[in-house]
């Protein structure tokens, strides 16, 4: 175990449930459109007709299944939890990552909501540290959750000696 007691492990916190219909419809938000261009065309252009309907078949197909298996996958492996010493994310469905955040290596903490979230009253929340590896991201949190979240890590980050390099 390292000389600080922090240790690579499974958070124990899931994020929302509604993340799973965030996450499906933005996977059929990239899945619709090629498909409602080229059924179009494929209608409109007859001589090239079986040349567009083929792929328009053939991503509708992939992407039903990218759509029924990826947000169910995404839930069961998104995972945060919060310590007095670090913040601990999983993520993924492909490749999947576990990381750890030390509070004395956290320079900011915010939340981020876009259209969708908005629609499903999620969040985001974004821990960006020195690390080359980038900020962790916990994202499927419920708004207030998130919120709660902020401002326990900015509280946290402030009462923790470091300068978070």
């Amino acid at each position: 175990m390292p000389e600080d007691g922090l240790r690579l492990r499974p958070p124990r916190n899931r994020v929302e449930r509604r993340a799973i219909a965030w996450w499906t419809a933005q996977a059929l938000a990239l899945v619709l459109p090629p498909v409602i261009v080229l059924v179009v065309l494929g209608i409109l252009i007859a001589p090239a007709r079986f040349w567009l309907l083929l792929p328009a078949v053939l991503i509708a197909v992939l992407g039903a299944v990218y759509t029924a298996v990826m947000p169910q996958w995404r839930y069961r492996v998104h995972r945060w939890e919060i310590t007095d010493d670090a913040v601990y994310t999983s993520a993924g469905w492909l490749r999947q990552e576990w990381r750890i955040a030390p509070m004395s290596r956290i320079q900011t903490v915010d939340t981020v909501r876009g259209p969708l979230q908005q629609l499903f009253d999620l969040s985001s929340v974004t821990v960006t540290t020195a690390s080359a590896a980038g900020p962790l991201n916990i994202d499927g949190m419920d708004r207030e959750q998130a919120a709660a979240v902020v401002e326990q890590l900015t509280t946290a980050t402030q009462a923790t000696p470091g300068d978070a390099t």
